[in-house]
């Protein structure tokens, strides 16, 4: 049965990202190549993958700008699903859907572009919230960095209290911890 689930990166108190939307704090983290080794096997379990305007913007920016060819390096030909209202270019041979409305207007494409493996949302932690708004999300991955930002974009921006998590597994990963949960659909 396919899985709607959230993996990401957090720093201690909670941000995925800086005020700029720059993820060179996670980078810079003793111990991330360890880390990342355990994303290819996560990824093998995933049939499709979603995410907002602003990472889909970072990652063309960030990535495939900077370097032709790293979508495919990373991603393959897994269907990936935009939520934008805006138009993007995409990487060559990239099988990316722009959508847009509310997450129960189109989650049946997702779950179905999938193909019974695993939907993988990259992030925004908004855009998670409203998976989680409408029971969608069904765990949430994430692995804590020793690190405090200031400010900068929250990891859910929702509130999720504990009769709607349950704690599954804690690893230890180089520097970083990883908290995976199950997610309850409201009671």
């Amino acid at each position: 049965m396919t899985r709607i689930v959230y993996n990401t990166a957090t720093t201690l108190n909670g941000f995925l990202a800086d005020d700029a939307d720059s993820l060179g704090w996670l980078f810079a983290v003793p111990g991330a190549p360890e880390a990342a080794d355990d994303f290819a096997g996560f990824l093998a379990g995933v049939g499709a993958f979603v995410m907002g305007a602003t990472t889909y913007e970072w990652v063309w920016a960030n990535d495939e700008a900077e370097n032709p060819g790293s979508w495919a390096a990373t991603y393959g030909s897994l269907p990936c699903f935009v939520v934008t209202h805006r138009q993007f270019r995409t990487p060559e041979g990239a099988d990316v859907t722009f959508v847009h409305g509310p997450v129960a207007e189109w989650v049946e494409a997702v779950v179905a572009a999938a193909a019974g493996k695993d939907v993988w949302i990259v992030g925004g932690g908004d855009l998670v919230g409203q998976f989680a708004d409408v029971d969608r999300l069904d765990e949430v991955r994430v692995s804590v960095a020793p690190v405090v930002l200031p400010s900068g974009r929250p990891l859910l921006p929702r509130r999720l209290e504990a009769d709607r998590l349950r704690l599954e597994q804690v690893r230890q990963r180089g520097q970083f911890a990883e908290l995976v949960y199950r997610v309850n659909p409201r009671g």
